[in-house]
């Protein structure tokens, strides 16, 4: 890696009155975020962490009213016990078995997966938009509703971002987290490359009119044929229902109640008598990713750089662990410690899994079709889930546990994350809160020296570790694995720039 570079710049989170006095300038941020969803709110919290000046831009004037179920999957659940947000998340989320993921196909949890956290939760998504924003808040964030971004023009010091109210507004870097739609990423002139939705599927939340074991049986039966096709009981009559539409319209169309009504009983014979819904909501099988994540000094995470199907449940996740992969790299490169090429390496590391994940879900959407050749292949692929390798392939996968970036060579832990294991002061996670860099170190004899003031150490023989020392990124990825201390420091200054002396 070519040799670290500072660009260190002085920055200011006030109105600045021009020379003449005549007009305000616009307000200056080191980075503002378009879209105040669990991607922008997590990365906002990020940046915080490090004392960068953020402003979140959220075109909505209120958060949304729905209650739609998300789940948080295995390492989504680790990231928010590496930031102190887990007892929090659980206070309003339910535990479920990280199991039967992949093309709903119902297959048990594998055993003895590599986490201390090998469960979902499933929680209402404004529930941890809030609890995102919040924490986000709580650091210093400032969120600003009612926020849409028209445009912006970049140069060689940072982004004029204009509002739709014609306000303009100042930064260092402007990082659209603003959806599918993305006006960030077609301002950028981003390529969006991919397959449009060929098919359509309605979802909600309503109550049923017929009792619950009636409701079962014909569950049980319609999916021999549909596996786009569920009615999932919350309680008090509340039921998740899932059906095929009839086609693909606009998704910005909300489908009306005799919409479900009517493909329920061409589904499934019968509409189960539905009535008063919560929400309603229609998703299509578009897949598209970015041609780029970085233009310049203006970025891309989570929606706004993939999009694609939602079987798996991994589209949340997938934008949140963009933030917190993005969030302590663009921090450094604001406080003027990152290595000249630390920043490339969010495009180089979250794409490819992007890729991955449009995969996995063009294949299990295949899976759920009633044509008879993907019926047979379903049917083979059930079997297969019966070898624990395979079954455990494929939910490490969705859960994004296996993940693991391309650092060079090196033992196979080099790259992972590391899970969340014993330590003399704890748990490893507990230590995490600050989004520091980490050397866990069981020799006692090395030193982060001069990079104390980005990175912890903590020098515990008794670690629940099969190395002797391993330096964690703030993103919880292994990104050195070793005993000497030369070695060491040639990773330090990789990863975190010239030491401060």
């Amino acid at each position: 890696m070519d040799s670290p570079q500072f660009t260190a710049e002085p920055s200011s989170n006030g109105p600045r009155s021009s020379t003449s006095g005549a007009e305000r300038a616009p307000r200056m941020f080191d980075v503002i975020i378009a879209g105040c969803g669990p991607t922008g709110a997590m990365l906002a919290a990020e940046l915080r962490l490090h004392d960068v000046r953020v402003l979140v831009l959220e075109k909505e004037t209120e958060p949304v009213s729905f209650s739609r179920i998300v789940g948080l999957h295995v390492r989504s659940v680790e990231l928010m016990a590496m930031r102190g947000l887990l007892d929090r998340v659980l206070e309003h989320g339910r535990r479920r078995p990280a199991g039967g993921f992949f093309a709903a196909i119902d297959k048990p949890a594998p055993k003895g997966l590599d986490s201390a956290h090998a469960y979902l939760v499933g929680i209402p998504q404004p529930v941890i938009v809030r609890l995102l924003e919040e924490h986000a808040v709580r650091l210093g964030a400032q969120v600003q509703r009612g926020g849409a971004v028209a445009g912006f023009e970049q140069d060689d010091e940072g982004v004029t971002v204009e509002l739709a109210s014609g306000e303009q507004l100042r930064a260092r870097y402007l990082v659209g987290c603003d959806g599918g739609r993305s006006t960030v990423r077609k301002r950028a002139g981003v390529g969006f490359p991919g397959e449009p939705s060929r098919a359509e599927t309605l979802m909600g939340e309503m109550e049923v009119g017929v009792p619950q074991e009636e409701v079962a049986a014909k569950v049980t039966e319609t999916r021999e044929t549909h596996q786009r096709f569920w009615l999932r009981p919350f309680g008090e009559g509340v039921y998740s229902v899932v059906v095929p539409a009839a086609g693909v319209s606009d998704r910005a169309e909300t489908p009306t109640l005799d919409d479900f009504r009517q493909q329920l009983r061409a589904v499934a014979g019968t509409d189960f008598g539905v009535h008063s819904p919560r929400w309603l909501s229609r998703f299509g099988d578009a897949t598209r990713l970015a041609e780029r994540y970085r233009v310049g000094r203006v970025l891309l995470a989570g929606d706004a750089a993939h999009i694609h199907p939602p079987t798996g449940g991994q589209g949340l996740n997938l934008g949140v662990q963009d933030a917190f992969n993005l969030g302590w790299k663009l921090a450094a490169q604001i406080r003027g410690w990152a290595p000249v090429t630390l920043l490339d390496t969010y495009q180089a590391e979250r794409r490819p899994v992007a890729e991955d994940v449009l995969d996995n879900t063009r294949a299990q959407m295949e899976l759920h079709s009633t044509e008879p050749g993907p019926r047979a292949v379903r049917r083979l692929l059930t079997e297969l889930m019966d070898f624990d390798e395979v079954n455990r392939h494929l939910i490490e996968k969705i859960t994004a546990i296996g993940i693991r970036y391309d650092l060079g060579a090196g033992p196979d832990l080099l790259g992972r994350r590391l899970r969340d294991i014993d330590v003399r002061q704890g748990r490893l996670y507990d230590l995490s809160h600050r989004g520091r860099g980490l050397l866990l170190d069981r020799t006692e004899r090395l030193t982060v020296g001069g990079w104390s003031d980005r990175v912890d150490h903590i020098a515990d023989p008794t670690a629940a570790l099969d190395v002797p020392c391993v330096l964690l990124r703030p993103d919880g990825h292994v990104a050195w694995i070793g005993d000497d201390q030369r070695d060491l420091d040639d990773h330090l200054s990789r990863w975190f720039g010239r030491p401060a002396n």
